[in-house]
This record gives C-alpha cells, structure tokens and sequence, in this order.
C-alpha cells in the first residue's frame, strides 16, 4: 500500500502488545508536577550541559580530583580500561588515565575517600559488548575503599539504564554516557581520528552524546536516589557524609551556563517486587509535546514509541507552526539492534508520513567528512528542547523500554525568565550547529531572521551536515516478535501481590521446552567432560585402603582436605559409594560431606562477612538476609541443584552467620537424595557419570525434584513452627 494513502489506524500497536495508555493532558499549572512528571525539584547553584564524551570525561576527571568522601558511580555499563581523559586524549595532573587505575590513585591519596559503584547485571546478550569480569578488575585488584555491587533488582529482560556519578553528595552528572568504551570522542568527530581508540586498539566511528552537571540540592537528590538503589541491591543503608562537606566540587575550567535554577528529576522505575512503580519520565515526554508551540529540537538514540508519536502528531496538526528536528543514529550496529529498533523507528516513521508531516518533522542523522564518502555519527544522546523555554537531558530514550521497563533518570529545567530561556536557547543552538558546522551565534541568527530549525539544517558548512533517514515503508513488515520482545512496553509481569501474568501462548512453551531440551544435553555434555567422567582413578586408590581399620577416618580426612582446595566433593561421594559399597558407602562418604562442609563453613564464620565481601562484593548482604529467612531451603537446594561450589557456598553460608543447626539440617536434606541414588546403583553409578543417556539423566532428574518438593514442605513446616514460637 502507498504511504501516502496509510491510515493512522493502520499502524496502532501490534495486536500480541499490551495496551497501554498515554498519560492524560497536564492540568492546568505549571508543567514540573512532582507526582506526575518529576520525582522531585531541587534547585541548583550552577548547572551545565557538557557535549561529547571528551568534556563529559574531561570535567568528571576534574571534579573527582576534589572528591572529599564519596564517589558514587552508577551505570549500565563500566569498563576499568577505558580512558578517563579531556579533549586533549592525554591526562596532565600526573594520575593514571584508565579508569580503575584512576580510581585506585584516588583512594591511595586520600584513604578516607570512598568510591562505590553500582552496575547493572547485565544480560548475556551484551556480554560481548561489555568487559567480561568487571568484579575482578574493580574489586579484586583495586584497595578496599573501591566496592563494586551488581544490581539485578529488576523484572526479567529489564535493564538498569540510568547513568549517574555524584560526588560528596555536591555535584552530580546524568545524561546518556557511562563510563565505559567506544565513548571518548571530540565534538569535532574527525574521522580516523587515531585518539578514538577503544581498550583493544580497536579504532571506531565517531560518537556523539550528552551529559548534564548540578550541584546544591539537585546533587543531593540524585545522590539520594543512587543511596536509594543500593539499598535495594545491596540491601545495605550508606552513611551521610561524615566530615568537613565544605569546598567546591564544581570542576575549575568548566563555566556554568545555568545560575539558581530548579532542576526537575524525573525517573522511570518499573514494578518490581515491593518496590513502587514511577513513570515520570514518561509523562514528561507528552507533558513537553503538550507545551510546544513553534519548535521541538530532539537528540535519542531509539525512536520506536508509539504512543509518544500519536501525541506529537496530534499536537503538530493542531500548531500548524510548529516543526521538529530530530537528530538520531543512521542506522544500527548489531542485528539485534537492528532488528529490533530500527523495525520500531520505521513503524513510527510510516505514522509520521501517513499524517503528511514528513516536511515538517526532519528525521536526520549527522554525518562528517566528504559528502561523497561521509563517515555517520553515532548518536546516543538523549536530549529534548521545547521552543526555548524547556530542556531536558538524561539517560531515557524515545521507545517503550524507557518509559516503564528499564530505570532512567532526566533531569529538567523550565525557563522561568529571560536568562535561561536565552541560556536554554544557547544549548540548542551550540548542539545543531555542532551537527552543520556552525557556530551556536550562527545559528541564532538565522533563527532570528526567521528561518525555522529545519529550514537551518539545510545550510551546513562543509564538511558537517545532517542526513535524512533513509525511510524504507517495507521494514515495518520485518520481524515483529523481535520487536515486540525487545522493546516491551512494561513488565510482562508485577511482583508484591500485582500479578498480571499474561496467557502462555503454545509457542511459549515449545520454547520452554526447546531450552530445556537444550539444558539437559548441555549438562550430557559438560558432564561426560568433566572429572565426574573418572571416577574410576580416584576409586583405584580407595580400593588399597578400603579393608584397613583406620580407612574411614583416612577418607574424612580426604573430603575435609578435598573441601579445603574446591575439589568436586560428588567425584568423593561417588568413588566411596561405588568402593564401599550399600549403606557403608553411603554412610561414610555422607559423613565425609558433611564433616568437609561444617569445616570450611567454620573458616567462614572465622574470615567473617568483611573477607567474604570483598570476593563477590555488598550483595553478601543480600545472601545473609535470604539464608537467615529460608537457611534450610537455600542450602538444601544449592545441594541439589549446585549453582555454585560446595566449598564456595559453605563459605558464604559461615561468613553470612548462618544458624548452625540450619546450615547443617540444610547441608543433609541436600546430600541424602544424591546419597540414596548412589547406594541403589552402587558401582553402577560409575557406569551413570562415564556414559550418561538422556534417559537415566532424567530419572535422576526426575528424583531430586521429587525431592526438591519434599524439601519445600520441610521449609514450610519449619517455617511456621518458627513463626509459632
């Protein structure tokens, strides 16, 4: 069908989507509500827009260097390798320039300084995308001061997405870049710069994004909503600033643009467990569309929300004056992104063009260089100017994720006189003549004259321009599940007494079957290569002491030393069973578990949480609250089902102050169906681990949850027979 003949209703949300409506117009007022659109606002002495990676790094590098007590990072991405450097690509106040090392000088100059850093644990899907052990490099090899905490308190498929850093509770940053690779780059853009490396040597395209600086009472709000986080991740209230809070954190070389301003804080937190839901930014978005009268200048890296696009269609179709520059990538690096996103930008794009508003709303990405052989800006930016009179900048994008899936933070300013509605009008001007190769004064003056912001996109200097998106209506046609799964419009489901549990259609559960199927052959596999698959070896040298009078204290002694270096503690039980054969057997290699688990679950309560800590980070916090409430259950089921090693979760469990008694009846409801299996095969068990099939698997299988569900009903009486006394 021709575009110009689609009907806007052609083009609702897909049928297998959620509906979920807009928020309704702003009631009469001024447009930051808190409740509505803002958290919160919080005035700030100076505030200012920093564009580009190089000043973003380059002033954060600066204001770290005045931290007195407190550095809180928050990310959906950190990299210690990457360079925390200025415009210049080089550090020159003698500091490392890679971030850990950095870091690791800040607290060696300051002891008292403490730096915390809260990262999404991110989904395998980025794994490649992202570095591979970021406890190691930021906990492990950095002093005790660096804590690092990884922060799945989410719905499933949800991302934390938020980009904070706050300094002494003083200053605060939030915008679009984390601290991460493939971020640093010029506002010059200049392709093949050789700075633009990423940690491997690896050079890549230009990059564009944005971040905003507060400091007074702006910074402490968004300081109190990353305390805030942590406290749900790590289950762990941090301390206010101790000491002497004067002195300035504002970076000296950076010149405010804002004085005493209100800041707008708006958050999208999706529902989750007993946490309360905030779409905010969300209402934000159509608030601003609501309030535009001649123009709307926007920077995002995804452009998919439906909702938000009807808004802005029916807001231009009632101003006729009004026009719209929106600045995004040219196109998307990982088919996952492409297909996902940019399947959702082409459906809104075909929206826009059905109403006959292709003219006045210019969909552009910037491009540098040669017109001929141009090099495309990636934009990650997630910026939105109302005429000249609202800006916001933060970490959300124009898609459904961000307004009730992920965690985003804006923060907002509303020109309430003429100083900042001219320095709002600067931010715009200096980012659009960025993209054509203009200055910020050029640019007003062609605006001043009378041109529009799209009429000015069409006079770029050489050398800098912006682009048309290429609009292909066939794409809206591309996989649609991708899109649907990728960019949810809310949680697919709501704990803390919320359930909206959605009907499991039977291509659900093929796919639940088709990933178990792929779980239980991936275990054949990993177990057929393991050291379960030669147990033979360790039998031959129990059978030489099997019939001496001190041999069962001889094999204790070797499950407590086998406990002591992580060896497999089953490849034990299996080989004493299958030696000593029947309840013997079963018996002694029990007795041995248990004998290594209460060991080394002692020198866990001996090297106590603080030793412990610092291997898998404040989320120990977390561990200890679930084992004190459900000990038996916890323990017995990572008995079971072993997601972690034997000795690793005896460790945890004595650093964590498990009650003994718990510890130990979890420890023995574990063992005893793995005990029972191996005394009814006997020596066949070793047959089992050399040669499993699919079909003794799962009778194993099949066995422990039988068990699993025995254990349940135990916790539960036990449970209540706490509760009763």
């Amino acid at each position: 069908m021709p575009t110009d003949h689609l009907d806007i209703a052609e083009l609702d949300t897909p049928e297998s989507a959620t509906p979920v409506s807009a928020p309704p117009p702003l009631p009469a007022g001024p447009l930051l509500q808190p409740g509505r659109n803002v958290w919160r606002i919080e005035q700030a002495a100076r505030a200012a827009v920093l564009v580009d990676g190089a000043n973003y790094f380059g002033a954060l590098r600066e204001a770290m260097l005045n931290a007195r007590e407190t550095i809180h990072i928050v990310g959906w991405d950190l990299d210690s390798r990457m360079k925390l450097v200025g415009p210049s690509g080089k550090a020159d106040d003698g500091l490392p320039e890679t971030l850990s090392a950095f870091l690791t000088a800040l607290v060696a100059r300051n002891p008292r300084l403490r730096i915390r850093l809260l990262l999404w644990d991110y989904s395998v899907v980025f794994a490649f995308e992202r570095e591979l052990a970021p406890i190691y490099s930021f906990m492990w090899s950095t002093p005790k001061q660096i804590e690092l905490c990884l922060d799945d308190e989410l719905p499933l498929g949800a991302s934390h997405h938020q980009k904070l850093v706050v300094i002494d509770d003083q200053l605060a940053f939030s915008g679009g870049l984390d601290l991460t690779q493939r971020r640093w780059d010029t506002s010059d853009h200049v392709p093949g710069d050789p700075l633009r490396l990423d940690p491997a040597g690896a050079a890549y395209d230009p990059f564009h994004d944005v971040q905003m600086v507060v400091d007074g009472d702006a910074a402490g709000a968004i300081g109190k909503l990353i305390r805030e986080r942590w406290k749900r991740a790590a289950c762990e209230n941090l301390p206010p600033i101790r000491g002497n809070s004067s002195g300035d954190r504002w970076p000296q070389s950076l010149e405010p643009e804002f004085h005493d301003i209100g800041v707008g804080i708006a958050r999208t937190l999706p529902a989750y467990g007993n946490g309360v839901e905030a779409r905010e930014v969300e209402a934000l978005f159509f608030d601003m569309i609501d309030a535009a009268e001649h123009c709307l200048y926007i920077e995002n890296q995804f452009f998919t929300c439906e909702r938000f696009t009807a808004r802005l269609i029916e807001r231009m179709l009632a101003k006729p004056d009004l026009d719209v520059v929106l600045v995004t990538p040219k196109g998307y690096h990982s088919w996952f992104e492409h297909r996902a996103m940019g399947v959702g930008r082409a459906r809104v794009m075909a929206r826009i063009h059905a109403a006959g508003l292709s003219e006045r709303v210019r969909i552009v990405y910037p491009e540098v260089g040669d017109e001929a052989a141009g090099t495309p800006i990636m934009v990650h930016s997630k910026v939105m100017i109302v005429d000249d009179r609202i800006m916001r900048i933060g970490s959300a994008n124009l898609c459904n994720r961000s307004m009730g899936f992920d965690t985003e933070c804006d923060l907002v300013v509303v020109g309430e006189n003429e100083t900042t509605r001219a320095a709002i009008a600067g931010v715009r001007n200096r980012m659009l003549g960025e993209h054509i190769g203009r200055t910020a004064d050029e640019v007003a003056t062609m605006l001043h004259d009378g041109a529009t912001l799209v009429s000015v996109i069409d006079h770029p200097a050489p050398g800098r321009r912006l682009v048309v998106v290429p609009y292909d209506p066939e794409a809206t046609d591309l996989l649609p599940s991708i899109d649907a799964f990728a960019d949810p419009l809310e949680p697919l489901y709501e704990d803390g007494g919320r359930s909206r549990k959605p009907k499991q259609s039977g291509r659900t559960w093929l796919l639940v079957l088709g990933a178990g199927i792929a779980i239980i052959a991936g275990l054949l596999l990993a177990w057929t290569n393991s050291p379960f698959a030669e147990p033979d070896k360790i039998m031959q040298a129990l059978d030489g002491i099997s019939d001496r009078p001190w041999a069962p204290a001889l094999v204790v002694a070797i499950f407590i030393l086998g406990g002591l270096v992580v060896f497999p503690v089953t490849v034990l039980m299996v080989a004493t069973v299958a030696v000593f054969g029947g309840w013997t057997g079963a018996l002694l290699a029990g007795l041995g578990a248990v004998s290594s688990s209460l060991v080394t679950y002692g020198i866990g309560r001996r090297l106590g949480a603080g030793l412990v800590r610092r291997f898998i980070g404040p989320r120990i916090n977390r561990i200890r609250r679930g084992m004190q409430k459900q000990g038996v259950l916890t323990v017995a089921t990572m008995r079971l089902v072993p997601a972690a090693p034997f000795t690793f979760v005896n460790l945890v469990a004595g650093a964590a102050e498990l009650r003994f008694l718990d510890f130990l009846i979890g420890t023995v409801i574990g063992l005893t169906p793995g005990l029972l299996v191996m005394t009814a095969l006997g020596r066949q068990i070793v047959d089992l681990v050399k040669s499993p099939s699919l079909g003794s698997v799962a009778l194993l299988v099949g066995f422990i949850l039988v068990w699993v569900l025995l254990s349940l009903s135990f916790q539960f009486l036990l449970t209540r027979h706490r509760r009763a006394n």
